[in-house]
């Protein structure tokens, strides 16, 4: 009876769920999907979901996730116009992370953490600030390794992704817990997808350097 009764609650959250957190949702599948495959067009959908996310959380008055959105906007921006800005981007092959990168992610990580801590401790009434700082730190330092078309960028999504789920069902936003469950899983095969996609190109650069 328990179960049934907890069932019926999800159900009456979905139904009560606005089209715009709809729309930010579908927008967020058709991303990490392009993605997930290397299409160059996964930032447009990601523009697309980053700003219909920021009005959502606009209106649930969830203020300090918006400004980990604006950094995704700007992000999904970079990336869009690091992998076209010429006409050899598109081909420009997956790599996995150097020394010096992940000295990079230590640092956004860590200052990212601090100062999403500070901020939702002495300027929000936020109930999760640890929770709510250590989601946003990870994905800020994924984003930046995406944008750079790094192999590990889904290692450290998916951190995000793992402590975000229940945090999102905390605060009520039932849609968006279930895409990020989701993604999760989906940036699971595409951690495997691009692992292939490059070694793939390491062996075609490898027989093409034969054949001269």
């Amino acid at each position: 009876m328990e179960i049934l009764s907890i069932l019926q609650h999800l159900w009456q959250q979905v139904l009560e769920t606005s089209w715009l957190q709809w729309l930010g949702v579908s927008a967020g599948v058709t991303q990490v999907m392009l993605s997930k495959n290397n299409k160059v067009s996964n930032y447009l959908f990601g523009i697309i979901s980053v700003i219909v996310t920021m009005i959502v959380l606009y209106e649930a008055k969830l203020y300090a996730e918006i400004a980990l959105n604006m950094y995704y906007l700007i992000m999904s921006i970079y990336g869009w116009w690091y992998w076209i800005s010429n006409k050899d981007v598109a081909q420009k092959p997956i790599t996995s992370c150097s020394e010096k990168d992940w000295g990079i992610v230590v640092l956004i990580v860590g200052t990212a953490f601090a100062i999403f801590y500070y901020f939702l401790t002495h300027h929000t009434d936020s109930d999760v600030p640890l929770w709510d700082a250590w989601v946003s730190a990870t994905a800020w330092a994924g984003m930046w390794l995406l944008a750079k078309r790094k192999l590990e960028n889904w290692i450290l999504l998916n951190i995000s992704n793992l402590f975000a789920v229940p945090l999102l069902y905390h605060k009520g936003l039932l849609l968006y817990a279930i895409l990020t469950l989701y993604l999760f899983t989906v940036a699971f095969f595409g951690y495997f997808n691009w692992k292939k996609m490059m070694k793939h190109h390491a062996l075609s650069k490898i027989k093409g350097n034969q054949k001269i």
